[in-house]
């Protein structure tokens, strides 16, 4: 077989891994405080998460550009570039998953990706413009996150403090639903888009296309996979963000996921890959503050916090080893 078909087979098969694994990886972005508050049953909530997924991630393509070309430059990196990337990626998500830590498996595709261009093509493989951009979007998405969470939970306290308590719990289960439902659309609506952008660049990089336009059957592939991939669930995540955080009730819920759906899917249209884990995560702990410092499990969100910080380094360094590796087996 042709060298570089196959590198575009790996490169597929890594990058459909990739997508399968950020879906049940980040099925807890969708769905955590829906089941924490027991508004749903969690395989009734993986389903509606995965269908929800699929339906975000037909959306549009405009995070797929940006990660596709606005990360390192195209026209420098070669497919074992991509597939180390992704490697980096894969590995990351997997231990994170394993011990139950919220991560980004957007700060571990751009860290990767940053990992393997350098030490392939030097600096000058990265997008400056472009890393600057979406660095911008993975820092601010968070803190917009929380005072969209701290803002929107005070709000509906107002709002509601004459309701019986009963009313209340009853009108916020059923507005909860409507919200996993947005959470699940924009997760899908960036997220998966990040592997349409990574699978185009490996064929503009191969030859296959001329210019870099996502095309649709890579849409689709993308949209099944993360949806796949979150019907498998991630139960040891759900529970640190739906339990461990904060303690949820259905007016939490709500506005967590409410904030959160709408940071992302602003981001999503105008081309800001973020982290939807980070997005949701801080619009939990913004709820939870308005409850004052008992209101957060602090030490919890120091621990997601800290893989934050270490997920676009680590990954650089795993996709910088892997491409060396693969250099050794591949000659292009």
């Amino acid at each position: 077989m042709d060298q570089v078909l196959l590198l575009l087979i790996l490169v597929f098969i890594a990058g459909v891994a990739f997508d399968f694994i950020n879906g049940f990886h980040d099925t807890a972005n969708a769905i955590a405080t829906v089941v924490a508050t027991r508004v749903l049953p969690l395989q009734t909530a993986i389903l509606l998460a995965a269908g929800f997924n699929v339906l975000g991630a037909l959306s549009g393509t405009a995070v797929a550009e940006t990660v596709g070309k606005g990360i390192v430059e195209p026209g420098t990196i070669t497919q074992t570039v991509v597939l180390a990337g992704l490697i980096g990626a894969i590995s990351w998500n997997l231990f994170t998953w394993f011990f139950g830590i919220p991560s980004s498996s957007s700060h571990a595709l751009i860290g990767g990706l940053l990992g393997a261009g350098a030490a392939h093509a030097g600096f000058s493989s990265w997008e400056w413009n472009g890393i600057e951009k979406t660095l911008i979007a993975l820092v601010g998405s968070p803190i917009i996150g929380f005072i969209g969470g701290l803002f929107l939970i005070t709000l509906l306290v107002r709002l509601a403090w004459r309701a019986k308590p009963r009313t209340a719990t009853r009108t916020f289960r059923g507005l909860q639903l409507l919200s996993a439902m947005f959470m699940a659309f924009s997760h899908g609506s960036n997220d998966a888009q990040k592997t349409m952008g990574i699978l185009t660049l490996a064929l503009f990089t191969s030859g296959r296309i001329d210019t870099f336009a996502v095309p649709g059957w890579v849409v689709l592939i993308a949209a099944v996979a993360m949806g796949l991939g979150t019907a498998a669930g991630g139960k040891r995540i759900i529970h640190t963000m739906g339990d461990k955080i904060i303690r949820l009730e259905p007016i939490h819920g709500f506005a967590a996921e409410t904030a959160a759906a709408s940071v992302i899917t602003v981001a999503s249209h105008f081309g800001f890959p973020v982290s939807t884990t980070h997005v949701i995560s801080s619009s939990i702990m913004g709820v939870g503050s308005v409850r004052g410092k008992s209101g957060v499990r602090w030490s919890v969100a120091r621990s997601i916090v800290t893989a934050w910080v270490l997920t676009i380094p680590a990954c650089a360094l795993v996709g910088a080893l892997s491409l060396v590796l693969l250099s050794l087996v591949f000659s292009k």
